[in-house]
């Protein structure tokens, strides 16, 4: 039914333009997931990818941005792309793991990548309730899979924490704190891998820090979150890494007019998308070299579709699939010299990062750590 509807709205598209807003036909395609491309953050960084990968072969793109903050909206739009000849559909954000499921097998001509999406992700919408305890499928002759022109692209988010950890400290920065906003795997392994990152630094200094960590319970800050922030603030907590989409304003609100006071952002270079506030750095998921690397792949032979690909340090040594801005950052203590050399270790196994996050945090400190609040990596909410 899907692809009838499809072809009408392509004949429709060839002789008006009503509605589609253009008779051109676009290559490659992106779409927006509920921000635009003026974000700062996943949007505009993986539009900037595709606009500079596009203009460097000779490629048509266009993006397209959905009507609402829905699955049936993002599905339309990348129908919308489809029908205006996308080849490629690039989609940034855990939220299109539904449209994943919707398009996927209904589009077998069109490749999707889908950054920052996992397996589990998409595996759930395969079902009723997919917290159920014994979860039911939607259709029972429906499995859950991945099909061959798909390739969903993850992260090792621990390997960016570590960085902003270790970073911070050798900076300088004692008293730390972790929020996270819910207490999904990808935060936690951003959290996990801070704290491994300020225990290394802190044994390779000598000397003693303060950590905070809890989870927000949800991806936006409110009064009760900046309430425990303040909280923190008042006890003696500097520096914040805020890991959870909108969940930093908590942070800033809570550590405004503190001259000491930093937060630490994460996923994209968050001193750019809040200039003139105090940001140390970024814990970052490099995102441009992801989409590139994926539209080669499509370009290419397209040996990744129906996988799961984890972009980290150890990937490909020539990029930087997590890291910190290595031109933005406000740190004066820590040069890009013992960036440089932070990174080789990891990359060579010298430095081993744990991405477990079933382990209990309080064993991931040494002696140089003193954890602060008694709700360790409990929820606000």
């Amino acid at each position: 039914m899907k692809k009838v509807l499809l072809s009408l709205l392509l004949a429709f598209c060839a002789f008006s333009l009503i509605g589609c807003g253009t008779t051109e036909s676009y290559e490659i395609a992106m779409v927006t997931d509920y921000g635009d491309i003026t974000d700062q953050s996943f949007n505009q960084t993986t539009w900037e990818a595709v606009t500079d990968y596009a203009n460097a072969h000779g490629k048509t793109y266009a993006y397209y941005k959905p009507a609402g903050d829905s699955t049936a909206e993002r599905v339309a739009k990348v129908e919308q792309a489809i029908a205006q000849g996308a080849k490629v559909v690039v989609m940034p954000g855990f939220a299109f793991a539904e449209t994943i499921y919707e398009v996927q097998d209904e589009y077998p001509e069109v490749k999707f990548i889908a950054l920052d999406v996992a397996e589990g992700d998409v595996f759930g919408c395969f079902y009723v309730d997919p917290y159920a305890a014994e979860p039911v499928l939607k259709d029972e002759n429906d499995q859950p899979h991945i099909s061959s022109n798909v390739v969903c692209v993850v992260f090792q988010e621990e390997e960016a924490g570590y960085l902003a950890g270790y970073a911070a400290v050798m900076n300088g920065e004692t008293k730390l704190g972790f929020l996270g906003g819910m207490a999904v795997p990808a935060v936690q392994r951003y959290g996990y891998g801070f704290v491994q990152g300020v225990a290394d630094a802190a044994a390779e200094k000598g000397v003693e820090v303060e950590l905070w960590y809890i989870y927000g319970g949800q991806f936006f800050g409110d009064a009760t979150i900046k309430g425990k922030m303040d909280t923190w603030v008042e006890q003696g907590c500097e520096t914040i890494f805020a890991c959870g989409g909108g969940i930093f304003t908590s942070v800033l609100d809570a550590i405004e007019g503190k001259a000491n006071c930093k937060l630490i952002g994460v996923d994209t270079d968050q001193s750019k998308s809040l200039p003139g506030k105090p940001v140390l750095t970024s814990a970052m998921k490099g995102l441009t070299d992801a989409t590139k690397t994926c539209l080669d792949e499509f370009y290419g032979s397209w040996t990744v579709g129906g996988q799961v690909i984890n972009y980290g340090l150890k990937t490909n040594t020539s990029k930087e699939y997590v890291g910190l801005p290595r031109d933005t950052w406000s740190m004066e203590a820590f040069t890009i010299a013992q960036y440089d050399a932070v990174l080789a270790a990891i990359r060579s196994g010298e430095v081993q990062i744990s991405a477990d996050t079933t382990a209990k945090l309080e064993d991931l400190a040494n002696e140089f750590i003193t954890y602060k609040n008694e709700d360790l990596g409990g929820s606000i909410k």
